[in-house]
Protein backbone atom coordinates (compact mmCIF):
# COMPACT_ATOMS: atom_id res chain seq x y z
CA UNK A 1 0.00 0.00 0.00
CA UNK A 2 1.09 3.53 -0.74
CA UNK A 3 -0.03 6.90 0.60
CA UNK A 4 -2.93 8.32 -1.40
CA UNK A 5 -3.91 11.94 -1.94
CA UNK A 6 -7.64 12.48 -1.39
CA UNK A 7 -9.95 15.51 -1.33
CA UNK A 8 -12.28 16.17 1.60
CA UNK A 9 -15.95 16.26 0.58
CA UNK A 10 -16.77 18.81 3.31
CA UNK A 11 -14.02 21.43 3.17
CA UNK A 12 -12.48 20.59 -0.24
CA UNK A 13 -8.95 20.48 1.15
CA UNK A 14 -6.54 17.75 0.06
CA UNK A 15 -5.36 15.24 2.66
CA UNK A 16 -3.12 12.18 2.67
CA UNK A 17 -4.54 8.75 3.42
CA UNK A 18 -1.43 7.03 4.70
CA UNK A 19 -0.49 3.41 4.10
CA UNK A 20 -0.89 2.81 7.84
CA UNK A 21 -4.42 4.21 7.81
CA UNK A 22 -5.23 2.07 4.78
CA UNK A 23 -4.02 -1.02 6.65
CA UNK A 24 -6.21 -0.07 9.61
CA UNK A 25 -9.24 0.29 7.30
CA UNK A 26 -8.49 -3.09 5.73
CA UNK A 27 -8.08 -4.76 9.13
CA UNK A 28 -11.46 -3.37 10.22
CA UNK A 29 -13.14 -4.57 7.02
CA UNK A 30 -13.82 -1.07 5.69
CA UNK A 31 -14.00 -1.10 1.90
CA UNK A 32 -14.19 2.62 1.10
CA UNK A 33 -11.53 5.27 1.69
CA UNK A 34 -12.40 8.18 3.99
CA UNK A 35 -14.34 10.97 2.32
CA UNK A 36 -13.44 13.57 4.97
CA UNK A 37 -10.10 14.92 6.14
CA UNK A 38 -9.13 14.17 9.76
CA UNK A 39 -10.39 17.56 11.00
CA UNK A 40 -13.77 17.25 9.27
CA UNK A 41 -14.06 13.61 10.43
CA UNK A 42 -13.51 14.73 14.01
CA UNK A 43 -16.04 17.57 13.65
CA UNK A 44 -18.62 15.22 12.10
CA UNK A 45 -18.11 12.67 14.86
CA UNK A 46 -18.48 15.34 17.56
CA UNK A 47 -21.67 16.69 15.98
CA UNK A 48 -23.18 13.19 15.79
CA UNK A 49 -22.53 12.34 19.43
CA UNK A 50 -25.03 13.30 22.09
CA UNK A 51 -22.51 15.58 23.78
CA UNK A 52 -22.93 18.65 21.60
CA UNK A 53 -26.43 18.13 20.33
CA UNK A 54 -29.73 19.75 21.18
CA UNK A 55 -31.18 16.65 22.80
CA UNK A 56 -33.39 17.34 25.77
CA UNK A 57 -34.42 14.75 28.32
CA UNK A 58 -37.81 14.89 30.00
CA UNK A 59 -38.51 13.55 33.50
CA UNK A 60 -41.10 10.78 33.74
CA UNK A 61 -42.62 8.38 36.22
CA UNK A 62 -42.75 4.91 34.70
CA UNK A 63 -46.32 3.80 34.01
CA UNK A 64 -45.36 0.21 34.76
CA UNK A 65 -43.15 0.26 37.88
CA UNK A 66 -43.40 3.87 39.16
CA UNK A 67 -39.64 4.51 38.88
CA UNK A 68 -38.41 8.06 38.18
CA UNK A 69 -36.44 8.27 34.90
CA UNK A 70 -35.90 10.49 31.87
CA UNK A 71 -36.80 10.00 28.20
CA UNK A 72 -35.49 11.77 25.06
CA UNK A 73 -38.97 12.86 23.93
CA UNK A 74 -41.74 14.97 25.38
CA UNK A 75 -44.36 12.55 26.73
CA UNK A 76 -47.95 12.93 25.63
CA UNK A 77 -50.36 12.81 28.54
CA UNK A 78 -52.60 10.21 26.89
CA UNK A 79 -50.04 7.41 26.47
CA UNK A 80 -48.12 5.37 29.06
CA UNK A 81 -44.38 6.04 29.29
CA UNK A 82 -41.90 3.42 30.47
CA UNK A 83 -38.52 3.71 32.17
CA UNK A 84 -35.51 2.25 30.36
CA UNK A 85 -35.67 -1.04 32.25
CA UNK A 86 -39.37 -1.66 31.58
CA UNK A 87 -38.96 -0.56 27.97
CA UNK A 88 -36.17 -3.11 27.49
CA UNK A 89 -38.26 -5.86 29.10
CA UNK A 90 -41.25 -5.07 26.85
CA UNK A 91 -39.10 -5.15 23.70
CA UNK A 92 -38.19 -8.80 24.21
Amino acid sequence: MQDQNLTCKDCGNPFVWTAGEQQFYQDKGFTNPPSRCPNCRQNKKASMSGNGGNRQDYPITCSNCGKQDTVPFEPKGDKPVLCRDCFKKNRK
